[in-house]
């Protein structure tokens, strides 16, 4: 996976780049091509208004999650949480999807069963 990091407006230490690519490494999927982070401060440099931006471009619709937070780790953090449940959620719906076939394959089985003889059939003699 390419890690690009910027930051605008200010030099972000090899600590933080550090800490990020850390981070995004945790990220549990195989399909991520890059990943493009944004470091910004808001407005008036206020302590609180550290914004970090995080784009996974994976095939498909990309994934993005956009935090602040007074220091950049913790808005690190939270997108990365955020990206892991983005993940998750695009998994299970694939998931989801394959168990729909998988039920309709086991509903023409029993249906066939029926059919072809008057004997009583097991869902568990179907899912073997």
């Amino acid at each position: 996976m390419d890690i690009i990091i910027q930051s605008l407006g200010f030099k972000a230490s090899n600590a933080l780049e550090s800490y990020i690519r850390e981070k995004l490494n945790t990220l549990k999927t195989d399909k991520i091509v890059r990943a493009n982070v944004t470091l910004y401060k808001g407005p008036d440099s206020t302590p609180e208004n550290n914004y970090c931006e995080i784009r996974l471009e994976v095939p498909g619709q990309d994934h993005f999650a956009k935090k602040v937070s007074p220091h950049f780790e913790p808005a690190v953090n939270e997108c990365v949480d955020v990206l892991q449940a983005q993940i998750v959620k695009v998994r299970g719906r694939k998931e989801d999807g394959n168990r729909h076939l998988d039920k309709s394959n086991i509903q023409d089985v029993l249906m066939q069963e029926d059919s072809d003889n008057n004997e009583d059939v097991e869902l568990e003699d179907v899912v073997k």
